[in-house]
């Protein structure tokens, strides 16, 4: 992908990581708008975006958000409201925002959760929140838009020499806690905004941690090393395959097979 300038929509763009996507796009040369659901909580947000009403829940209200724009990135989150706010926001966010492109091709970046592929974890157990990230996720696979799926491990509790930037995949780290990695809030908006141009994020899937040592710049490489997720396969590459579509939620197969057909791949 060429490093042009894109127009950028920012979902959860007045959340902790979607400000600072706002910021990193803006940085980058992006022309940014930022997807609000109250102009008043809007008012901290990088003067250069624009802002756009839109409530996730109700894909009518998006149609406005993602006209005309060349990428997207998903810094969303649920915010609490247990099992419903898991389905309606985490996952049903990325549907309607998907529905109200009507087919039009846009590059993706969605920001998901290290571990959310652990399914028996307490966390998981009362809120269904990894589930409903990770049939986001499949959303995404099934599209057939460009994607790059982050899976960011616990924000900020990183040290100050803590910058190095590693890459994993088959999201294997599942204790619940900060054993499992950690970043910085600033180098998850960075990642994020650099998959949209690179060529060497496109279909990737992975874990994003920091260990000891300085941040990198070269943010190509970091993305060639990985795997790409098969293609026709719902799950990312190396994910454990615990979460059969056969045992899913019919509402879920039907969104999946909606996204499949030949007439939601119309331009």
């Amino acid at each position: 992908m060429s490093k042009a300038a894109l127009k950028v929509l920012v979902v959860g763009a007045t959340g902790s990581i979607g400000r600072l996507v706002v910021d990193e796009a803006i940085r980058q040369g992006h022309d940014v708008r930022a997807l609000v659901r109250d102009l008043r909580r809007a008012s901290q947000l990088h003067k250069g975006a624009q802002r756009v009403v839109g409530d996730l829940t109700r894909t009518d209200t998006l149609i406005a958000a993602v006209d005309g724009v060349d990428a997207i990135v998903f810094a969303h989150g649920a915010d609490g409201g247990g099992k419903v706010g898991a389905e309606q926001v985490s996952y049903g966010g990325v549907r309607n925002v998907l529905a109200a492109l009507h087919g039009r091709q846009v590059r993706i970046a969605l920001m998901t959760a290290i571990g959310v592929t652990n399914r028996t974890g307490s966390y998981n157990r009362s809120t269904e929140a990894h589930d409903w990230k990770r049939r986001s996720e499949r959303l995404l696979r099934t599209s057939g838009l460009p994607y790059t799926i982050v899976r960011p491990g616990w924000f900020d509790y990183n040290t100050a020499d803590q910058h190095r930037l590693v890459l994993l995949q088959g999201d294997t780290r599942q204790a619940g806690d900060p054993s499992d990695g950690v970043v910085a809030r600033t180098q998850i908006a960075q990642v994020l905004v650099h998959s949209l141009t690179s060529a060497s994020a496109t279909r990737k899937t992975f874990e994003l941690v920091a260990e000891r040592g300085y941040a990198q710049e070269d943010f190509n490489s970091l993305f060639a090393s990985l795997a790409a997720d098969t293609t026709g396969d719902v799950d990312g590459v190396r994910d454990a395959d615990n979460m059969p579509l056969s045992q899913e939620p019919e509402r879920v197969r039907e969104d999946l097979r909606r996204l499949a057909s030949p007439q939601a791949h119309e331009a």
